[in-house]
């Protein structure tokens, strides 16, 4: 059995991945020619070549200029779906969602548009593929952290439909403390959290997102290994660093997949994970990650198994839920 195919019969879950950096150039057309805007690019190849960053920034200046081409509940729809879809293919069993509310508040898109279309594609895909999938409702952490606040309310009940709270976009400059109300007000919600962090910012602000923010995983984490005594905090109370191996290589996070930590963490007992991030940006969803880092870093079969399981130790799932998908694991690796 190759690898790709060995795993794909592994079951996962993928907890860092940005719906709408999903957005496929094709889907990208049809939607703009739905919703009669008139895209900077002549044609499919074209947005595809200008898909090479230097660094976070610049892929953000392109990712936000596609999601303009979000208008209707029948674009959110087929944005899930789209992406729902491809996980089952790969194996994903749970996927839990980041999404932008923001992103499209900004440009007057109202809570129910998006929210009605994420969600009837989620019921769908569990009823048609079996997967089970949530949201996690994102701060963009380039705006004021009272602007974080004022998206909590503006909410209002949709919050019962997102399972946590997350903090992403531009992160150099910007310190996880600046979103502490929002946070406050998410977790006596009932809701988690998680944050990215340590990604271009320095480790400081993984502790931050921890003791400020309360969040129960770190989105990237990469630069943790910059103070020991961290890394040992993170292995120590099992603290998952959601990774996105293909995404720090397109953004220069490191020159070459072959210098990436996750290998080190993972040896080091960290509760290290594989995702795609933004996998229609930076050149693959969660399987391609997988074959990736596995052949650059000659990852065992036992690793492999290793980060499937910590993907479902890491999700939100209940108790049973989660016993449920390890047995599942355990079952058919035990040939």
């Amino acid at each position: 059995m190759d690898t790709a195919t060995f795993v794909r019969s592994l079951p996962k879950a993928e907890l860092h991945l940005h719906i709408e950096g999903t957005l496929e150039p094709e889907l990208m057309f049809d939607l703009a020619a739905r919703n009669g805007i008139d895209l900077p690019f002549a044609g499919v190849e074209e947005v595809r070549s200008a898909y090479e960053f230097t660094d976070l920034q610049s892929f953000l200046d392109i990712y936000y200029q596609g999601t303009a081409v979000l208008v209707t509940e029948r674009d959110f729809f087929d944005l899930m779906s789209a992406y729902l879809e491809r996980a089952v293919a790969d194996g994903v069993r749970r996927a839990e969602i980041f999404f932008d509310p923001q992103t499209h508040t900004e440009r007057g898109i109202d809570f129910s548009v998006f929210m009605g279309g994420f969600t009837r594609a989620i019921e769908t895909a569990r009823d048609r593929w079996g997967i089970s999938a949530a949201l996690i409702m994102c701060f963009l952490r380039h705006l004021p952290g009272e602007a974080a606040v004022s998206t909590w309310e503006e909410a209002g009940s949709y919050v019962d439909q997102v399972i946590a709270v997350g903090l992403d976009s531009g992160e150099v400059g910007n310190p996880p403390e600046r979103f502490s109300e929002a946070y406050h007000l998410a977790r006596d919600a009932g809701l988690h959290a998680v944050a990215h962090a340590g990604e271009e910012g320095p480790p400081a602000y993984i502790a931050g997102a921890l003791d400020t923010l309360g969040a129960e995983r770190i989105d990237h984490g990469v630069r943790c290994t910059e103070d020991p005594e961290l890394v040992e905090r993170l292995a120590r109370e099992q603290i998952p660093l959601t990774m996105c191996p293909l995404s720090n290589l397109k953004l220069r996070v490191f020159d070459q997949l072959a210098d990436h930590n996750l290998k080190d963490l993972l040896d080091r007992g960290v509760l290290v994970t594989i995702n795609s991030d933004d996998p229609a940006y930076f050149g693959g969803y969660v399987l391609d990650n997988y074959i990736a880092i596995a052949e650059a870093l000659d990852l065992s079969r036992d690793d492999l198994v290793t980060l499937a399981g910590n993907s479902i130790r890491a999700t939100f799932l209940a108790g049973e839920e989660k016993a449920a998908l390890l047995a599942e694991l355990e079952s058919v690796t035990a040939g």
